[in-house]
C-alpha cells in the first residue's frame, strides 16, 4: 500500500509547535458585570447548540459542548487545526448570585450566560424613621436647638 508523503506538512507541524504560545482554554470566555447581572460570553464556534449542556451544583457552573469532526470516506485532511470533541469549563460562583435565574443564549458561535445578582446582595438604602424628638432637644421660634 502506497502512502503519500508531504514534506511541507512535517515542516509546518514543526514550525507550529516551535512558535506555539501557551495553550488557551478550549472555551475562551469574557466575563463582566453589567448593571445588576454578570455576563459570561463563551466562544463555541462550530458547536451544535443541541450539544451544549449547562449545570449548576454547589456554586459550580459547568458548561459542556461538543464539536464534531467532519468525517467522510473520501475526505483527506491537509491540515487539521480546529479542535474537535467534547469541551468543558467550570466557573466557581460566589455568594450573592441568583443561581435559579441564570439565562443562556447561543448566537453566532457565542454562548451568553446572564447571571443576576440576588436581591439580598444588591445594595439598598435604609430609610430612617422619625417618631419624635430625642430628649434634650428644645423647640423655640421654629428652630431646633440641643442643650449640651
Amino acid at each position: 500500500m502506497a502512502t503519500r508523503y508531504d514534506p511541507f506538512r512535517e515542516m509546518d507541524r514543526w514550525l507550529s509547535n516551535a512558535r506555539q504560545v501557551p495553550a488557551t482554554p478550549g472555551m475562551p470566555l469574557d466575563l463582566y458585570r453589567q448593571g445588576e447581572a454578570f455576563v459570561a460570553k463563551v466562544d463555541l464556534p462550530g458547536v451544535d447548540p443541541a450539544t451544549i449542556d449547562i449545570d449548576v451544583e454547589d456554586r459550580t457552573l459547568t458548561i459542556r459542548a461538543e464539536r464534531r469532526r467532519e468525517e467522510a470516506e473520501d475526505l483527506q485532511w491537509l491540515t487539521h487545526e480546529r479542535p474537535a470533541g467534547t469541551f468543558a469549563r467550570q466557573l466557581s460562583l460566589g455568594q450573592g448570585l441568583a443561581l435559579d435565574r441564570i439565562e443562556a443564549g447561543y448566537a453566532d458561535g457565542v454562548l451568553t450566560l446572564t447571571i443576576p445578582v440576588a436581591e439580598e446582595a444588591k445594595p439598598r438604602k435604609i430609610q430612617v424613621s422619625h417618631t419624635g424628638r430625642p430628649a434634650g432637644v428644645e423647640t423655640g421660634s421654629g428652630e431646633e436647638t440641643a442643650s449640651v
